[in-house]
C-alpha cells in the first residue's frame, strides 16, 4: 500500500496534477468493504475561462466544492443516474480539478461486480468516469471530503514514465473542446473507449 499523497500533491497546475495521478491509487471505503483501483485516464479542468469547467458557470451551490481546498473531492451527477470523480487542485478559491475516467480495478474486485451486476467483462467495471464511481461505492456524500482520510484515499502507486503516457483533447464535451487535456497509459485496456472531441 503506498503512501497518501499529501495535499502538496494537489496544490499545483491541474495539467501536471492530472499526469502525476496516472499510476496512482484510488481506493475508497463503504460499510462493504474496500475498493480501489490503478488510475489510468484523467481529465483537467482548469477553471471560470475554460468552457468545459463547471466553474464556468460561477460559484453556485453545486460547484462550491471546486472552490475549495486543493486535495478535496469534487462528486458531481450527471445524466441523472451518475457519479463522476474528481480531485480539486491548485489553491482555495481558484476553481479546477481533475477528472478520473478510469481505473484498471485493484482491490475489492468482488465488490465492484456486485455494485455492477450484469457486467460479463471486468474491462466494463471502471472503464469510465460513472461506473468507477459505482463500482468503487462513491456517491454526492463524499464529495467536498479530504482525500488524506478515509472514505477516499488516493495513494501513490508505480509512476508511468512519460513513453507511456498519451495526451488527447478531452471526450464527450463541446466546449472547449479542442484543448488537449485529457492524459491515458497508452495500451491499457481500462481506458474509457469514448470518441475525443477534437
Amino acid at each position: 500500500m503506498g503512501r497518501v499523497l499529501p495535499r502538496a500533491f494537489y496544490e499545483r497546475e491541474t495539467e501536471i496534477v492530472a499526469r502525476e495521478m496516472l499510476g496512482t491509487v484510488l481506493e475508497c471505503e463503504t460499510d462493504d468493504g474496500i475498493a480501489s483501483g490503478i488510475i489510468v485516464e484523467t481529465e483537467a479542468y482548469l477553471g471560470e475561462h475554460d468552457l468545459a469547467c463547471h466553474a464556468a458557470a460561477g460559484r453556485t451551490a453545486r460547484t462550491e466544492a471546486l472552490y475549495g481546498l486543493p486535495g478535496t473531492s469534487y462528486v458531481y451527477f450527471i445524466y441523472g443516474m451518475y457519479w463522476c470523480f474528481n480531485a480539486v487542485t491548485r489553491a482555495e478559491g481558484l476553481p479546477s480539478a481533475v477528472l478520473v475516467r478510469a481505473l484498471e480495478p485493484l482491490e475489492g474486485t468482488a465488490l465492484m461486480r456486485e455494485r455492477r451486476p450484469g457486467i460479463r467483462n471486468d474491462v466494463d467495471l471502471t472503464n469510465g468516469p460513472g461506473k468507477l464511481c459505482t463500482a468503487l461505492g462513491i456517491t454526492g456524500s463524499m464529495s467536498s471530503k479530504t482525500l488524506q482520510r478515509k472514505p477516499l484515499l488516493i495513494r501513490e502507486g508505480e509512476p508511468v514514465p512519460d513513453e507511456q503516457i498519451e495526451v488527447t483533447t478531452r471526450i464527450g464535451i463541446t466546449r472547449s473542446a479542442d484543448w488537449p487535456l485529457r492524459w491515458i497509459v497508452r495500451g491499457n485496456r481500462y481506458v474509457s473507449k469514448g470518441k475525443v472531441s477534437a
